[in-house]
């Protein structure tokens, strides 16, 4: 499926809606078949020993679900998480950044179905993966 919102308009819609996120994310590339996605990891971010955390990590999967979801049916705001599992599987790097790999597997007329690889910037391993649903606003006339 073709993307209907490039990076960079992705990006700005991204901090017009969640301007609590404003720099917190960044879109490293999108394209019809993935998103890579970043935490730029900083205190907020991290746990004793410096490593970023599992809330944190958890936000990145799920702001990635979001944006892989939208740049495919367009701005929809009201777009929400209705379910998501995530296993952490290793520990990231002490104060590393933290690199989504999402793909969106299904999207349907209200529903969308998301897989998130996560990666500490700089290892080749994954340090959690997600799977994440989202419920897509109906489709108003007009």
């Amino acid at each position: 499926m073709a993307l209907k919102v490039p990076a960079q308009e992705m990006a700005t819609f991204l901090e017009e809606v969640f301007p609590q996120v404003k720099g917190m994310f960044g879109i490293d590339h999108l394209a019809e078949d993935r998103l890579v996605m970043r935490l730029h990891a900083s205190e907020q971010h991290l746990r004793p020993g410096g490593t970023v955390s599992g809330p944190a990590m958890f936000s990145l999967a799920d702001v990635a679900a979001y944006v892989a979801t939208m740049a495919r049916i367009g701005k929809e705001a009201l777009a929400v998480t209705t379910n998501c599992s995530i296993d952490f599987m290793r520990k990231p790097a002490a104060g590393a950044d933290v690199i989504a790999h999402a793909k969106v597997l299904k999207l349907g007329r209200s529903l969308s179905v998301i897989d998130v690889l996560l990666y500490s910037e700089g290892q080749p391993d994954p340090v959690a993966r997600a799977t994440l649903t989202y419920s897509l606003p109906p489709k108003r006339p007009g």
